[in-house]
């Protein structure tokens, strides 16, 4: 949370950056001094207790305090200079393995010095490349390192090549914040103030750069993460009050004959909990403010087949409805779909994508620009200033999360007042909907319809691959079909293509050389993406061969068998997602999760929780524990606060202090205009009205 603009070059006059430095800093973000002051440390080492050297154990996080008896170098592949310590209790040597000639020129037999470091046992107690401080006739109380709470920053090898280090970034925190007029203001009024017994705010940044002690440092750091969650909570509840209070929208009050319709034709019943979310729905349509509604639920849970019954409503109201989609294919699995579903009904149903042909797409703006009752289907391409809409009155957006947020704002922003509608086939966990979607009414799909099958989920090595494709023929001889997915490689699309190409030709000309197999890919041409996906549809490919552009929508009820390859690489949402194109049909199905036998810690996990669950929720909390919060769902894609200090998931209690305690002050000050409130509200317009703006659209 910057607290104002500066130019980068004011930071080079700060004591200890300079030019250099500052121009470095500059394209990590950190322009101006509050920048800087918000860079917090990545943890803390607690050496504010000095340990004897009889009491030394291996591992152990230390600082030692000893005179020094002996220096020298030990020639190996390259020079490493050593010093030996003693106390009154014992002896302990320090190794560095760089630059050596400097090293032997600054110590000296008989001065007193502190390290600080990580002890190992080799030949003796060690430790390698310590901090130091040579301590002299010097007063301890101000040393850099001994006797104190170090806080250790962030790094990378830009910092590294211009001498940007934890010890660098202590030194100028040091000189910083002597000065006290640099500082923070406070900006919560007294009574938020005295509920928490807050840590002033100047004393906060000054503790959690320089702590004098543990419990200052942990009052420091609540303040700091309170801060943080405070300022997202409070424009969620400002969003949440003010919607209220918007002009009069759209109310769909005509019963729908089309809907009705619908409903008596379909094969099967409605789930219960499809019901209770289509009556949120409709009651929030027949009111004249605008509905803002989250409906989420698992894979194959049925938020499509919700999302056109509230179309219909919409159209037979008179009204235009839009569903945006993040891909093409998604795109056009939906149209196919949806179109076979409303055939009978005569419901004007049009598609719109980047590979629509031109005379198609001039058509299809002039019917939207006729303010006639219609549905449209489509990508990004909606959002195009040229796609204009005449009476638009429903926007539905699918997998909402795979837009940026002023896309979905450029969307939103072509209805006047319209009724939107965002799904999500991700599960969210009650930690993230409180601090993303607080301001949104939430409609949950925990139910499955009763043609589901659960699917049975088992890890495997490569070296099990013949086993695995033999239980593939054999399933395919019964009249199954199979899916063999790719990942994404480093976040390459060429060499995406290429793993899944070269997948395909062996596949193809080896194992499966007696069957069909089919490559599916998102570099292919939409009509050709088409033609193979209807192949696979009727059976006459029995192996897809795919990246994972199948990942969300593709609905091919006999395919009963996922395999997917390098499985370590994916996310869990993302094997939830896949395992999910499975087990829609009324045969048993499997998913194979395959690895090499050597991959990460977190990586066992998420194959682990895959084989011991299919409960989406709890897939989903599990991912945010492991992946953490910034890379869920992608922060900066999705308009997510970037959280420096707190963590949503081991920091929820304070999440909620601050939500309760911003929808309380919302409630009293919905415009944030009392005196007590005054700085609030100067820091949320001066410092946060960017974010307040994509706050305010997603």
């Amino acid at each position: 949370m910057p607290e104002q603009s500066k130019a980068p070059s004011e930071l080079q006059y700060i004591k200890g950056i300079g030019p250099k430095r500052a121009e470095v800093l500059a394209q990590f973000g950190i322009h101006s001094l509050f920048d800087l002051l918000n860079f917090y440390p990545r943890r803390y080492i607690d050496r504010s207790k000095i340990i004897p050297l009889d009491q030394l154990q291996p591992d152990q996080e230390v600082t030692v305090i000893g005179k020094i008896e002996a220096t020298g170098v030990r020639r190996f592949r390259r020079p490493i200079f050593y010093i030996v310590i003693s106390d009154e209790t014992g002896i302990m040597e320090a190794v560095w393995f760089n630059s050596a000639n400097y090293f032997k020129k600054l110590f000296k037999v008989g001065e007193w010095i502190s390290l600080s470091g990580k002890v190992h046992f080799y030949r003796g107690f060690q430790m390698q490349h310590p901090d130091f401080d040579r301590l002299g006739e010097g007063d301890i109380s101000k040393l850099l390192h001994t006797g104190k709470i170090l806080p250790l920053y962030p790094g990378n090898d830009a910092f590294k090549k211009v001498g940007l280090n934890s010890y660098t970034f202590r030194r100028i925190f040091s000189g910083l914040l002597e000065k006290p007029d640099i500082l923070p203001q406070e900006i919560f009024n007294e009574q938020l103030f005295s509920r928490h017994h807050f840590l002033p705010r100047q004393e906060a940044f000054r503790q959690i750069h320089l702590p004098r002690e543990n419990e200052l440092l942990e009052k420091a750091l609540y303040r700091l993460k309170y801060e943080e969650f405070f300022f997202p909570q409070l424009m969620l509840a400002l969003q949440h009050r003010h919607r209220k209070e918007k002009p009069i929208g759209i109310a769909f009050t005509e019963k729908s004959s089309r809907l009705n319709a619908l409903y008596k034709s379909l094969p099967f019943d409605l789930t219960r909990a499809q019901k209770k979310v289509m009556h949120e729905i409709r009651q929030d349509m027949r009111s004249a403010a605008p509905m803002n509604r989250l409906l989420q639920g698992d894979v194959g849970s049925g938020k499509t087949l919700v999302a056109v019954m509230a179309m219909l409503i919409a159209v037979d109201n008179g009204k235009q409805a839009a569903l945006m989609v993040p891909t093409e294919i998604l795109a056009e699995q939906h149209f196919i779909n949806i179109s076979k579903l409303l055939k009978p009904l005569k419901v004007p149903l049009s598609l719109l994508t980047g590979s629509t042909k031109s005379a198609i797409r001039k058509q299809l703006k002039e019917e939207l620009n006729s303010a006639q009752p219609h549905i449209v289907i489509g990508t990004h391409a909606l959002i195009q200033d040229a796609v204009g809409f005449k009476n638009l009155g429903l926007i539905v957006i699918d997998e909402q999360h795979r837009f940026g947020v002023m896309q979905r704002g450029k969307l939103i922003e072509k209805g006047l007042y319209a009724d939107v509608l965002v799904m999500t086939a991700t599960p969210i966990p009650r930690t993230l909907a409180l601090t993303v979607y607080g301001s949104l009414d939430v409609s949950v799909l925990d139910e499955m319809p009763a043609n589901r099958q659960p699917v049975t989920t088992v890890w495997r090595f490569d070296n099990k691959a013949a086993e695995i494709y033999k239980f593939i023929m054999e399933n395919i001889l019964k009249g199954r079909q199979a899916y063999i997915v790719y990942p994404l490689v480093e976040e390459s699309e060429k060499l995406d293509l290429k793993a899944a190409t070269e997948g395909f030709e062996f596949l193809s000309k080896g194992p499966f050389k007696d069957f069909k197999v089919g490559l599916l890919h998102g570099r292919l041409k939409a009509a050709e993406k088409d033609r193979i996906m209807q192949l696979f549809v009727k059976n006459r490919i029995h192996i897809l061969v795919s990246t994972t552009v199948i990942e969300v929508g593709v609905d091919v009820p006999n395919a009963t068998i996922m395999v997917i390859e390098h499985a370590e690489r994916f996310g869990l949402s993302q094997l939830h997602q896949l395992r999910g194109r499975v087990g829609r049909g009324e045969h048993k199905s499997y998913c194979v999760l395959k690895t090499p036998y050597n991959i990460g810690e977190i990586a066992q996990q998420r194959i682990k929780i895959m084989t011991e669950t299919q409960d989406g929720f709890l897939i989903a909390e599990r991912d945010l524990e492991l992946r953490g919060w910034g890379d869920f769902f992608g922060t900066k894609q999705s308009g997510m606060p970037d959280f420096k200090l707190a963590n949503p998931i081991t920091d929820r209690p304070i999440l909620e202090d601050a939500r309760s305690d911003a929808y309380h002050l919302v409630g009293e000050d919905a415009f944030l205009r009392k005196p007590e409130n005054k700085a609030l509200n100067a820091y949320l317009r001066t410092h946060l009205a960017d974010r307040l703006q994509l706050f305010t659209i997603s």
